[in-house]
């Protein structure tokens, strides 16, 4: 009776573990698949010339060579910004604690020039992950960089004191090392989500390029 438990069991723990190899297998087809149709939306395939937080000209070849977290905001932003910066910044640190994956460089790129120069920047990323880099520039600068992702950003019209609120779209993306956008994550997805996304693509990546 033993043996038969033990045989039995071996045959279970066997197909268990087929099953897991052929379900990881179609969760990376899947991931193939969606990536595919994402690079044939042909966002994020241009540059961008920005100041960093700090006042210096940042472009996007500085960070070739890193995955990148993007979210385009404004520091005036009452709660969304915030929000999706902190759920950023916890995914970031969340990855951070894995020694076998790379660092990810989250970045912030304003949509309101006008209020976010490179001193307001220092200011609010100080709230954030401490890698997170901010990112501004003259109106036109910031516009390229948001036509780039298809970023919609309207400011709305001002109180008696001069204050606004820009409507814009919210969503962060994933870059790959290459420069190239792999992902994006609204609203709904939370930190768990984003984490295992991005770990994910991360292996992925790797698989693909050895």
């Amino acid at each position: 009776m033993s043996t038969r438990v033990a045989v039995t069991a071996l045959l279970g723990s066997g197909l268990g573990a087929v099953w897991w190899w052929l379900d990881s297998e179609k969760q990376q087809q899947v991931q193939r698949r969606r990536v595919g149709q994402l690079r044939k939306v042909a966002l994020g395939q241009g540059g961008f010339s920005l100041l960093d937080h700090q006042g210096q000209r940042r472009s996007k070849e500085d960070f070739l060579g890193s995955w990148v977290l993007l979210y385009f905001g404004f520091t005036h932003c009452p709660d969304i910004c915030p929000d999706e910066l902190d759920k950023l910044s916890a995914v970031v640190a969340t990855l951070d604690q894995d020694p076998s994956l790379p660092p990810v460089q989250p970045l912030f790129i304003t949509v309101d020039p006008e209020r976010d120069d490179v001193a307001a920047l220092a200011r609010y990323v100080k709230d954030f992950h401490p890698r997170l880099i901010g990112l501004t520039g003259t109106s036109e600068e910031v516009k390229h960089a948001g036509r780039d992702y298809r970023v919609y950003a309207s400011p709305g019209p001002k109180d008696e004191d001069g204050d606004y609120i820009v409507d814009h779209s919210i969503l962060i993306y994933l870059l790959s090392p290459d420069g190239l956008f792999l992902d994006y994550y609204n609203r709904m997805k939370n930190q768990d989500q984003i984490t295992q996304s991005v770990r994910n693509h991360i292996h992925n990546f790797r698989s693909e390029m050895d």
